[in-house]
């Protein structure tokens, strides 16, 4: 037969045991989210997305995402952002229309990682105008599409589903306005 005072001392060794483990877990999930660069599908179609960035290795394209309507979202790069720019292509599978802009970035048909921005067509992949998203050097960012109606007045001029290049956009807001120029990638 066990000694009480070694069974209490055993009980209490696995209470502490017990409450370490929980303390952790509560350390591990108040830890701080990664910051991510994100992109949110706020229309009614899905869409498929590619990126374009610019890291230690040079100029990257990467894609396709394909986002659920009203809400699917997807990280589009983890980790906090290295760079203030950051470009962006999609296009609406369901209605047609894209969002695109005058950076010209190499993509394909199917997915990819691509290196470089240069000589697309020579490289046998397509040459494709990307969006300019400025994150003013944030460490975290989300972009969302919206319906051209949901972001300014409709127009006779105005194609339903060609959504603008940005301007400037603060983290979480909507892409706004309508079509402009974007400068080339920097």
């Amino acid at each position: 037969m066990t000694d009480p005072s070694t069974m209490a001392t055993r009980r209490y060794a696995r209470l502490r045991i017990g409450a370490g483990a929980i303390a952790a877990g509560v350390l591990l999930m108040a830890s701080p989210a990664g910051a991510d660069f994100r992109l949110c599908n706020n229309t009614s179609s899905r869409v498929g997305v590619a990126v374009g960035y610019k890291d230690n290795d040079g100029w990257a394209t990467e894609g396709w995402w394909n986002l659920a309507p009203r809400g699917g979202c997807e990280i589009l790069l983890r980790g906090t952002l290295g760079a203030r720019y950051y470009y962006i292509y999609a296009v609406d599978y369901d209605r047609g229309g894209e969002w695109s802009g005058q950076a010209f970035m190499c993509t394909r048909d199917k997915e990819f990682t691509i290196r470089g921005t240069g000589d697309c067509l020579t490289r046998g992949y397509d040459r494709t105008g990307f969006f300019e998203v400025d994150t003013g050097e944030q460490g975290d960012w989300t972009v969302q599409l919206t319906e051209s109606s949901e972001s300014r007045p409709a127009s006779p001029s105005t194609p339903l589903m060609t959504v603008p290049p940005p301007g400037r956009q603060g983290p979480s807001q909507p892409v706004p306005g309508p079509p402009s120029s974007v400068p080339a990638p920097r």
